[in-house]
């Protein structure tokens, strides 16, 4: 049931602009998932109470019988027909984004195809891409809003009817945050703000210098914190096609380990890839589980930039996780939590990194590296400011629509730190949140990449003195799958599970330093 809810969601995602895919999905949601939920709860209650009169030795069992406690005890029938509504909205959202299109240079070009000239050289040519990217999204301003309103008023709901305080307290209950709090999230919110936006500011003004700018506008950056090459060389072209894409990719994973190269080999001989951007496909990039093949399926929109390069490989470190913990019993436990699941996706970004000579020149792949790690210190700043948005959205449940703007812009800026000048750009700042699909899509997904990228970056930093090794445990803590506490999954892959000022500082410093050997 689960893999063919998967299918149905990917052919959804791949063509929302098709009717009969839609309504596939939308009769899934409405008609199976209600009655499967329903029996899972039966299933669960009939489990814990045998439970009881089982052996209790066997500690292999604790996290799905705490899992599994958790579940029924925030299960309410009547929030079955409002995750269903929530499911429908998300679809919509969906479909209103994957319509996203415009008009430039005498073509018609989807958002990801967009974003290509923010990368380019001609300053007024990212600046007249970036203004036609904002006006399009904000003329679905409105129903975006509408659509969030929507589900806003309903995990209200379901939270009351859990009969819990706020959708914070349910939400990290429902995603098994066991291993940490609210108050830890805002701890790494105040490490953000104190150990890497210093950081950030000293990269985007050494950029702005080699730019010859006075000032860092918004066109001076892309989607994701870098922006075109300071030096005035053009954008990063890694690959022309997804073909070539997947050979070169291929080829980075031999170089890394003859196994994680045969994995991805057959998701790509089992036509399991979906690269390429395309006018009605859904924004974003994601790793569908194919439960029964314990496979995966990879989604992205890759339009030849440096950024579809990490994105494949993020993709396939999700891929690699779902089979390498495919053995795992019971069946739960082939889902990893959603924290160690990043960490296998962001620690592939990172091991691979060294490995990228399939598609960049020596020079070129200094460039890469730069770009990459400008962009994961300025990634710290983005995941805070998001994380820290919905903290603020909800524990304050009866905001209204301009308060929700102005506490973006606060909480913008608070993580920005100035950095960029967004003088008469009001409007387009204030809905700059419309862009991050986790917001509408997945409440509360996103610290996640911040616990991750502090472990990889751990990683990192152990590959460095012996790559053997460090790759041998991560892939050892990756079979673990969903079997074991989160402090216990990363002790596994020799890392520590800290998130706080005292984990960051050196791992800043780190970048720093190679940063600074990277820079002309």
């Amino acid at each position: 049931i689960e893999q063919g809810a998967s299918i149905l969601y990917i052919r959804m995602t791949c063509q929302t602009d098709n009717p009969e895919h839609a309504h596939a999905y939308t009769k899934f949601v409405e008609t199976v998932r209600p009655v499967i939920s329903a029996l899972e709860h039966d299933f669960e209650c009939n489990y814990l109470e045998a439970r009881k009169r089982l052996p209790a030795e066997n500690r292999h069992y604790d996290i799905y019988d705490r899992n599994m406690r958790a579940d029924v005890d925030i299960y309410r029938q009547e929030n079955l027909d409002l995750r269903k509504q929530m499911e429908v909205i998300s679809q919509e959202y969906q479909t209103v984004c994957g319509a996203m299109s415009a008009d430039f240079e005498g073509k018609e070009r989807t958002m990801p195809e967009l974003e290509k000239f923010l990368l380019e050289d001609d300053r007024e040519l990212r600046e007249t891409a970036w203004r036609t990217i904002t006006r399009r999204r904000l003329r679905n301003k409105d129903c975006l809003d509408d659509l969030f309103d929507q589900m806003f008023g309903l995990r209200k709901q379901c939270a009351a009817n859990a009969d819990r305080e706020n959708y914070i307290d349910y939400s990290f209950q429902s995603k098994h945050r066991f291993d940490y709090t609210p108050d830890d999230c805002r701890t790494y919110h105040e490490a953000v703000k104190r150990s890497v936006v210093p950081a950030i500011k000293e990269v985007l003004a050494r950029r702005a210098d080699e730019m010859g700018l006075d000032a860092l506008r918004p066109w001076d950056m892309d989607n994701y914190g870098c922006g075109p090459d300071p030096q005035g060389r053009g954008p990063l072209k890694p690959f022309e096609t997804a073909d070539e894409l997947v050979s070169k990719a291929s080829q980075v994973f031999e170089n890394l380990d003859p196994e994680l190269k045969q994995r991805f080999d057959l998701l790509s001989s089992s036509r399991l890839l979906d690269l390429e951007s395309n006018s009605g496909k859904a924004p974003g990039g994601y790793a569908a589980v194919l439960c029964e093949t314990r496979m995966s399926f990879i989604f992205m929109n890759s339009v030849g930039s440096d950024r579809d390069l990490f994105t494949i490989l993020h993709e396939a470190g999700h891929a690699f996780h779902t089979s390498l913990c495919a053995e795992q019993e019971p069946l739960e436990y082939r889902f990893p939590c959603s924290e160690f699941a990043e960490f296998a996706a962001i620690g592939i970004e990172f091991l691979a990194g060294g490995h990228l000579v399939p598609f960049y020149s020596e020079e070129n792949t200094r460039r890469s590296r730069r770009k990459f790690l400008e962009g994961k210190l300025i990634s710290f700043a983005w995941i805070a400011t998001v994380d820290a948005f919905q903290h603020w959205l909800y524990s304050h449940p009866n905001h209204s629509r301009a308060d929700r703007r102005q506490a973006w812009v606060d909480t913008h800026a608070r993580f920005e730190g100035g950095t960029i000048d967004w003088s008469e750009l009001d409007e387009e700042r204030e809905h700059f949140w419309h862009r991050q699909i986790h917001i509408f899509q997945i409440p509360f997904y996103y610290i996640e990449y911040g616990i991750a990228q502090i472990a990889a970056m751990q990683l990192w930093l152990k590959a460095k003195q012996d790559p053997g090794i460090a790759l041998e445990r991560y892939k050892r803590a990756l079979s673990l799958g969903g079997s074991r506490p989160l402090p216990e999954l990363f002790a596994a892959a020799g890392l520590d599970f800290d998130f706080s000022e005292r984990a960051l500082v050196p791992l800043v410093d780190a970048i720093r330093a190679e940063l600074a050997e990277l820079s002309p």
